[in-house]
């Protein structure tokens, strides 16, 4: 039996392949979360007036890896130190965010980001809230690193 995950940690484009890389995880789709406009465009999103994150969302095996590890994952592929915003990806759209799917994976999140923050000199601003409607990203921009054959997307 497979379970859901939701991260937003900035450009999905790395993070899926994060993702992708991490045994037990069955698959990874990107798109998008926690916005108010009803199947968005990635268009739309990049306005940052829809109020959506770019999201991955993760399929995994339980049996194979732990929700725990998935964060790991999700806290070494960004900074949650920063506000809206990755790097040179700026606005709402680009926000630390985990989108829980069940109350152990909130108690979890919580648990985790208090761990980050014990570690950071810095405010961890990484929301956690309750995922909503998951709107797939256009087909473009799946695997869309792995389309380019490149692993990050550093040059």
């Amino acid at each position: 039996m497979t379970e859901k995950a939701t991260f937003g940690a900035g450009c999905f484009w790395g993070v899926e392949v994060a993702f992708r890389n991490v045994p037990g995880v069955k698959g990874a789709a990107v798109g998008y979360m926690g916005g108010s406009v009803p199947n968005p465009t990635y268009e739309q999103v990049c306005t940052d007036r829809t109020g959506h994150a770019e999201v991955v969302q993760v399929e995994f095996d339980p049996a194979e890896v732990s929700y725990e590890a998935l964060l790991d994952t999700f806290w070494a592929e960004h900074d949650p130190t920063q506000l809206n915003r990755q790097g040179p990806d700026v606005g709402r759209q680009y926000r630390s965010a985990v989108f829980y799917h069940s109350p152990e994976q909130q108690e979890k999140a919580l648990e985790s980001k208090a761990r980050i923050q014990a570690r950071s000199d810095r405010p961890v601003v990484t929301e956690i809230e309750p995922a909503s409607e998951f709107w797939r990203a256009e087909d473009y921009h799946q695997q869309y690193l792995v389309k380019r054959g490149r692993a990050t997307c550093l040059v």
